[in-house]
């Protein structure tokens, strides 16, 4: 392998592979460069840790002639067998190069051995990639080169390192940012954010389907149980509703104790006020299926919960609202009060869903009018609807 043509794989990697835009051709056109530079690679891995509440790490996987593999991986592996026999376990806890040669009796303690000799490869190599803050991150190299990796390929692969890791924290590092950002504040706000709209004052009007709700006796509920079992019960319940609001279209903005609140921007990209809010009722039948379903056994008593939530329709101010530095991208205006004050009504109703008067004349379905209702903060009476599906339950 020629230095020259290893030096300008460097190059291209500290120019910012400007070549490529996402992870999955970086990596393909990476390792092809290094295979057109002379180093006998068949196989190549890169296993990044990430900062996700669910997600340990993300891996891509590359083969000689085939396209690169995304898989992703839980924090349970940790703890799985698969894991402690595994040689990215030293590089993860050690942060020490492993390497195992299928001809090597003392590689034989790494199942992933037999798995290579299937494969036809020859020599495997797991090289720590270490980020700025401390991580060690980690990549595998396997060759079918007989004999297995010469001795000036293992120190090509080892000078490719440095600028690999540097790109690759980029990389990571916009990914963190974009999965935090989905996580705390979600999709649309967090593309807005990374965006460069972070100003107090960065705001815009929408039209948009409003969804508010909360949790039956949630104060009863909380006074009778454990804060532990009270906090797992909450991460259930909300399940049941952002998987099916998500499922629609819609974008959690925010979780208040058992509240949430969620908008179904409209526009001409997701369609009229009609559709939208048509998908916004099938989202809330949903919720409403998977909250009845839930049952969650407290010593030898199974709760069972109710909630309701509030449909309205209108436009909304959108974007940073907050004091000094610190921000929150979230929704207000009368629309958002009117929504917050119809959920109210959805106890005293002994309903799950209700739509204000502007919801259900967008959304042509069963509706039945509840009757009309002061509004704190509104100069008239509101009319509320409820589906003829819902009979009232009365609320003790």
């Amino acid at each position: 392998m020629q230095s020259s043509e290893l030096q300008r794989v460097s190059n291209w990697l500290i120019d910012g592979a400007w070549s490529t835009v996402e992870p999955v051709a970086m990596i393909a056109d990476f390792c092809e460069r290094l295979v057109a530079a002379g180093l006998p690679l068949w196989r190549f891995g890169i296993f990044i840790r990430t900062l996700h509440p669910e997600i340990f790490g993300r891996n891509f996987i590359w083969r000689q002639g085939g396209e690169v593999e995304i898989g992703t991986v839980e924090f349970d592996v940790l703890d799985s067998p698969a894991f402690a026999q595994s040689p990215l376990r030293i590089v993860f806890e050690q942060g020490l190069e492993v390497r195992g040669r299928v001809d090597d009796p003392a590689s034989q303690r790494f199942p992933i051995i037999n798995d290579m000799r299937a494969e036809g490869v020859t020599d495997y190599v797991a090289v720590p990639l270490p980020f700025l803050d401390g991580s060690d991150n980690a990549t595998s190299w396997m060759t079918r080169q007989p004999g297995g990796f010469s001795d000036d390929n293992i120190a090509a692969i080892r000078s490719i390192i440095a600028p690999l890791a540097r790109v690759s924290e980029i990389i990571s590092l916009r990914r963190t940012a974009e999965m935090l950002l989905d996580t705390y504040v979600g999709n649309r706000a967090g593309a807005r954010i990374l965006g460069g709209q972070i100003r107090r004052g960065h705001n815009d009007t929408m039209q948009a389907a409003i969804w508010l709700s909360d949790l039956r006796g949630f104060t009863a509920l909380s006074d009778r149980l454990p804060a532990e079992t009270v906090v797992e019960i909450l991460n259930h319940y909300f399940d049941c509703q952002v998987t099916a609001i998500r499922g629609h279209g819609g974008e959690v903005l925010k979780f208040m104790g058992d509240g949430l609140l969620a908008v179904f921007p409209i526009d001409e990209y997701v369609g009229d006020a009609a559709h939208v809010c048509s998908r916004v009722l099938e989202a809330a039948r949903e919720s409403r299926a998977s909250v009845e379903a839930l049952a969650f056994p407290v010593g030898d008593v199974v709760e069972r919960f109710r909630f309701g939530v509030a449909l309205h329709v209108g436009n909304i101010l959108y974007g940073n609202i907050g004091g000094g530095n610190r921000l929150d991208f979230t929704c207000i205006g009368p629309a958002v009060n009117l929504a917050a004050r119809l959920e109210k009504i959805t106890g005293r109703l002994g309903r799950t869903i209700v739509a204000s008067e502007g919801f259900a004349n967008v959304c042509r379905h069963d509706w039945r009018e509840l009757g009309e209702f002061p509004i704190a903060g509104f100069s008239k009476a509101q009319r509320v609807y409820g589906l003829a599906e819902e009979a009232s339950v009365a609320i003790g």
